[in-house]
């Protein structure tokens, strides 16, 4: 099963979502398990204060990509083991995709526009079941309301229910920080891969949670739990492993050997004859 690249961004939702004493070590192992359709995959996370890796992988347990994001340069690598490549984008590759798919919309809106009622009708209806906002307007901003408690693994957490435009599109449950031994700089990295997200996909921004705030997300605490509902599919997220290690440099940078590919989230470019080998360019890192 090969995954699309909304998939692996979506895979980096679980970049922030536990830990254990601070002073134990200075990186997070996190795992996820994410369900949906029946079908369940393992994501796993190394998280550390300027860096951090996420593998997705299949229900079988396989690899299928591997993404770093390097907070001090502000590139991201996706790597594919399989065929030993990976491609990376910068901030400004980021910005430039998500103004030529801002204008790739508005050139929608219109067509849109030209159409009889019924067939436009029919048009922004199909869109909206395969997961797309409406043409010409932001994605509704989710508005979480208290509702009770459960549990999930040992945790007894605080549910609240997502809304968008007064209708539930899933929801999370929640237990803080402190509880799981999170510190404020355990979620800087996480931050600034959401606002590097920001500028072309909103919706993966949003998915890269962190210790919430009444004030900016509208629930409290860290997600241990999280239910979503994508393109009419419900996908249910859970800790699995909560972790405090220290990681070899090695689990932040490029193999050596691996070719470097075309990003195809990135704007096309003039071609300069063909795959870039792993030597020209510096691996990620400290």
């Amino acid at each position: 099963m090969k995954l699309s690249p909304l998939a692996i961004l979506a895979g980096l939702a679980v970049c922030v979502a536990s830990a254990v004493p601070a002073h134990a070590a200075q990186g997070v192992l996190i795992v996820e398990t994410t369900t949906s359709n029946g079908q369940s995959r393992s994501n796993q996370v190394q998280i550390e204060p300027q860096r951090m890796r996420t593998d997705v992988a299949t229900g079988t347990g396989g690899t299928e990509t591997t993404v770093i994001f390097d907070g001090p340069k502000q590139v991201m690598y996706t790597i594919d083991p399989a065929r030993k490549s990976y491609s990376e984008m910068t901030k400004a590759d980021i910005d430039a995709a998500g103004a030529q798919m801002a204008g790739a919309m508005a050139q929608m809106q219109q067509a849109l526009e030209g159409l009889p009622p019924a067939q436009r009708a029919q048009m922004e209806a199909m869109m909206k079941g395969r997961g797309m906002p409406g043409m010409g307007t932001a994605p509704a901003r989710t508005e979480y309301r208290k509702a009770g408690t459960s549990k999930v693994g040992k945790w007894t957490c605080d549910v609240y229910e997502g809304y968008q435009n007064n209708q539930k599109t899933g929801d999370v449950c929640t237990v803080a920080p402190q509880t799981l031994g999170f510190t404020a700089a355990d979620f800087e990295v996480s931050r600034q891969l959401a606002a590097f997200l920001r500028g072309m996909i909103p919706q993966a921004a949003d998915a890269v949670f962190q210790s919430g705030r009444l004030e900016e997300q509208g629930f409290s605490g860290v997600p241990v739990r999280r239910v979503t509902n994508v393109a009419g599919r419900q996908v249910v997220s859970e800790l699995t492993e909560i972790s405090r290690q220290n990681f070899p440099d090695s689990l932040f940078q490029v193999p050596e050997g691996f070719t470097r590919q075309a990003s195809p989230l990135a704007p096309p470019r003039t071609p300069r004859g063909g795959p870039i080998p792993r030597g020209s360019t510096a691996p990620p890192g400290r």
